[in-house]
């Protein structure tokens, strides 16, 4: 395809633009027949850490690697086309201190193409934030409810319920702003408390299990599917593809164990020699 006629990615600044405006539709994905079926149909792809527990069966995200992020990285970029795409720096690659985030920030977006890279913190982070972005790469922030802090948090825990927590959340989001992160994801925060964050920052508030209000929303794209076993409370699930699935399988032992499946239709024949009825008998 020449240059002339390729589709141009979404870029940051029309992201930031659709603050307060139309909502941005936003969905994980980690292959590339994923990215391109949602590609024309979404916004932001991001390629998210939760690759740990959705295609790699760990129990959390933090067993995901750099190198596994690159990698689903690269996939999601080759089937997509229009959708700005975001990857997650894992666990460990970023923490350390700014300069080793920036090495990896820039090694994922050479290694990978993307437009952007996610980081889960808030105030902590807002030195390191502020330290990539004035080096040219864009950051997604992540705050609320964060996965890579499970163990220091007890669990999975729902933030904002309780109104004493409230000026903390939204000191994270305000540093993350300031600092120049260009969107906020805000995960597993009380409706009314995503509503008012939204309502207070610059840039664009991305929900999930938080509230409609949110500048978009995002969804792990194995929970709206119904390919998980369980999923969270906040999780609609748009299909059924986990029975769907099951179901092809069961049919295809089936025909596998009657001899049914290859049939004449699904085998090589010889050159120049008719093919041959099969008999069900």
């Amino acid at each position: 395809m020449s240059s002339h006629g390729k589709v141009k990615r979404l870029t940051v600044p029309q992201i930031v633009d659709r603050k307060g405006q139309d909502p941005i539709v936003c969905l994980t994905a980690y292959t590339a027949p994923i990215a391109r079926a949602m590609d024309s149909h979404v916004d932001l792809i991001l390629v998210g850490d939760s690759v740990a527990m959705v295609l790699h069966g760990m129990d959390d995200t933090l067993g995901i690697t750099l190198d596994h992020m690159i990698m689903h990285g690269q996939a999601v970029m080759r089937g997509s086309d229009r959708a700005l795409v975001v990857v997650d720096m894992p666990f460990g690659a970023y923490e350390e201190s700014p300069e080793v985030a920036y090495r990896n920030a820039a090694r994922i977006m050479q290694e990978t193409g993307c437009t952007a890279v996610k980081m889960e913190g808030g105030k902590r982070l807002a030195e390191t934030i502020a330290f990539i972005t004035e080096r040219g790469i864009p950051v997604m922030g992540h705050i609320g409810l964060l996965p890579q802090s499970v163990h220091a948090k007890g669990g999975y825990r729902i933030v904002g319920r309780d109104q004493s927590e409230w000026d903390a959340i939204e000191e994270d989001a305000c540093a993350v702003a300031e600092a120049g992160a260009f969107a906020v994801v805000l995960e597993g925060v009380a409706e009314p408390l995503a509503v008012k964050i939204t309502e207070s920052i610059a840039i664009p508030t991305i929900g999930i299990g938080a509230s409609n209000q949110c500048d978009g929303q995002i969804l792990v794209v194995d929970d709206m599917l119904g390919l998980t076993e369980r999923t969270p409370s906040f999780v609609k699930e748009y299909g059924q593809m986990h029975q769907n699935i099951e179901d092809a399988v069961v049919n295809y032992a089936r025909e596998v164990k009657a001899r049914v499946f290859p049939g004449p239709n699904h085998v090589f024949h010889m050159k120049g020699v008719t093919k041959l009825r099969v008999s069900n008998q």
